[in-house]
This record gives structure tokens, sequence and C-alpha cells, in this order.
């Protein structure tokens, strides 16, 4: 199974990297040689990937990772790039790889301290695979300091160094970074391929798997996380049956109550596993034998790990409450649809009683006045507002219609 069957149905970008992984060899022998780089090469040294959320930027940046980093040996006898097996292709899509250094971003913004060891990598040669790539997966969450360290990283690279930054779209990247970048745009998968996926690849039961696939629209991490994880169908089940909760101004208060708690929760959950791990490692690092005193000096250092730590428990809250604002807006669509006649792309088919109840009861402009509603919810949250707050905002406005 090779590293692009991760891709769902993003047959067309599947081949361009290929074709560009099978120029990269290529140029590392040109390279090497000191000889002139081939012309008309399909491979560069920056590349751009856009693409709806859910459509695979991170899964396709990457797999083309894992395929320049292939050392399968049918790649001499011209086998494609990117077996999926080898140990190149295996390091690299989990993570491993000591010439792969990924970026993400831990809190609302990626900041320039989390850049200039990476930007000071990128300048060094490949330690023991074929090319030094750095993968940016959150490129729009770059900061202006930090988006000018990628600058002139991208501006004059290595030879044998590779920039993949992901991004939702071409406008969330500085137009200076992007001007240097070969794009690539990713589309959201059809309902059928993420289905078929799911069966493939996770053994999900037919029926499970076209049900999550239609509930996510096409959005391929969230489909296998409704179909795999019971706590998330859970979650979901729970966010469908707010909208006929709001009867009353206390229950606005107390539906938001839960949203903002729950999302919390998951925040506590990941920090639970992650935070404790991290400072014991640290901890050994800096040399603290266990259950003693740290040595003199080194307060500042984990001072910086706590401040990370709680900057991701921040944005996984947030993205936890984004999550319940996209099944929200993805419900309200499902009701004007119902109004308007047409119920071809439902996609929350086990909430349809709820569905028909609300769009009997309301009129299509009430119900894009809801939709608009929750939008202005996520603007606030990326503003920074406090989440119940954006929340009781948000729950009030879906009463009043």
């Amino acid at each position: 199974m090779t590293v692009w069957d991760d891709l769902v149905g993003q047959e067309k970008v599947s081949e361009a990297l290929g074709a560009a992984a099978r120029d990269a060899d290529a140029l590392v022998t040109a390279v090497a040689a000191a000889e002139p780089l081939p012309e008309a090469s399909k491979m560069t040294h920056a590349w751009l990937f856009t693409g709806p959320p859910g459509a695979g930027r991170d899964q396709a940046a990457r797999a083309f990772a894992a395929a320049l980093q292939c050392v399968s040996p049918d790649r001499a006898l011209g086998g494609v790039p990117g077996c999926g097996f080898c140990d190149g292709c295996h390091t690299a899509l989990v993570g491993t790889h000591a010439d792969v250094t990924t970026v993400a971003a831990v809190g609302s913004e990626i900041l320039v301290k989390d850049m200039r060891d990476t930007v000071r990598k990128s300048f060094t040669s490949p330690a023991n695979g074929r090319w030094q790539i750095i993968l940016v997966e959150d490129a729009e969450r770059l900061n202006e300091k930090s988006a000018n360290a990628v600058l002139k990283a991208v501006e004059e690279p290595a030879p044998r160094t590779v920039w993949l930054l992901c991004a939702p779209s071409l406008e969330d990247v500085l137009p200076t970074i992007r001007s240097r970048c070969r794009h690539l745009n990713l589309r959201t998968p059809s309902v059928d391929a993420v289905a078929d996926m799911l069966v493939r690849r996770e053994g999900i039961e037919p029926a499970v798997a076209a049900a999550a696939a239609r509930a996510t629209q096409g959005h391929v991490d969230r489909a296998r996380r409704l179909a795999t994880d019971p706590a998330a169908r859970e979650r979901r089940a729970a966010v469908l049956k707010l909208p006929l909760r709001l009867d009353e101004v206390g229950a606005c208060l107390r539906a938001a109550q839960e949203l903002v708690d729950a999302a919390g929760e998951d925040a506590k959950q990941l920090a639970e596993e992650m935070d404790a791990r991290e400072t014991e490692e640290l901890k050994a690092a800096l040399g603290a034998a266990q259950g003693g005193r740290l040595p003199r000096g080194t307060a500042g250092v984990m001072k910086d790990l706590e401040d990370m730590q709680k900057r991701r428990r921040t944005r996984t809250q947030r993205d936890s409450l984004d999550l319940a604002l996209t099944d929200l807006t993805a419900f309200y669509r499902d009701v004007l649809a119902l109004q308007l006649g047409s119920r071809v792309a439902i996609a929350n088919m086990d909430a349809e009683e709820a569905l028909e109840r609300l769009a009997h009861g309301s009129t299509p402009e009430s119900t894009l006045r809801r939709i608009e509603a929750i939008s202005d919810c996520r603007e606030a949250l990326d503003r920074n507002v406090a989440p119940l707050l954006a929340v009781e905002a948000m729950t009030m406005a879906l009463r009043a219609g």
C-alpha cells in the first residue's frame, strides 16, 4: 500500500506529486555531482498545499515527504517513489524521520521563537535522508515575524531542502511566500470516496462508514473519528439536540455552558495525556533525578514548557468548540435545504425528525440568520473573545432566529 493511498479523492494531486518525486532523484544526482540542474523539472524547493478543511492537506504534504525520502530497492528498477513500507517512508509518515521536521501551531499562532531552530535546520544538509524537509502544517497561523523568517529561508534555500506549507487558501499566506511556492489545491473528496476509504482502511461496516462520511460531508479526519470513536458520536448527537432546547433564556445559557465545558474536557484529556509526559522528559533531559530538584538555571526552560502547554490547551478547547459549531452549521444547512424543498444533500439523516420540526416551525430567512450567528461566534473566538461569552451570544441568537 503506497503513501498515496491516504489521499482520498485527490488523484490529480497524487499524480503531480508522484511525478515531482521521480524528478527529485535526478535533482539529488545533479546536486551531488555538481552538475547543472535538469530543465523542465517538476520538482521544486517549496510547495504550498491548499484546500478546504478535511481535504487532506497535511496528509498530502506528509505523503510527498515520505516519497522524497523513499529508499525502496524497487526505485532503482523504475518503481514509483513512496512504497509505504521502507524505512524512509515509514519514519516520514509516523513523524520520526530525522530529516523531516514538522511545525504546527501550539496556540493561536506560530511564534518566531518556534521557527528559529527550524529555519536554522533548513540550511543544513540531510543527516541520513535524501532531502531536508520542513513541513509547516498551519502556515496560515504564521505571524508577521515568523512568516518573515520563513520567507528568508524560502528565498534562498539550501540545495537539498524542501519546504512544504499547508494552508486553507492562497489568501491565508503572505504573497511574498506563496509567489515562491508551487501551488497544489486539494478539493473536498466525495462522500462515496470517504466511505470507501473507511471500509478499506479502517474495516468499518459499510452502513456506519456511509453515515459518518455523509454526516461530515467529505471531511476525512472527522469521518474517521466519527466512525471509530463512540465518544465522538455521543458528542455530535448532543450538539444536534441543542437547537430544540433553546426555548428560553435559561436553556440558552445552560446549552452554552455545556458546549464550553465539553470543549474544556477535551482539552483536559489531552493535557493529562501529554503534559505529564513532556514535563518528565524535559526534567530528565535537564538532569533532574526522578522526584528530585531541577538544576539551577533551568526554571526558565520549565516556564517555557508550561506556557506552551497552556497555549495548546487553549487551542484544543477552541478547536473542539469549532467542531461543535461545524456540526451546528451543517444542521441548520439541512434545515434550510428542507425549507427550500431539497432533500438531495441532507447530511444529518439521523436527526431527520428534528430537522423536519425546525423546518416547518421557522422560515428560510430565520435559518440564514442562525447560520450567520454561528459564523459570528467563530469570528469572535478567532478574536480571542472569552469562549463562554461568544457561545452564549450565539445560543441567544439561535433562539431569536
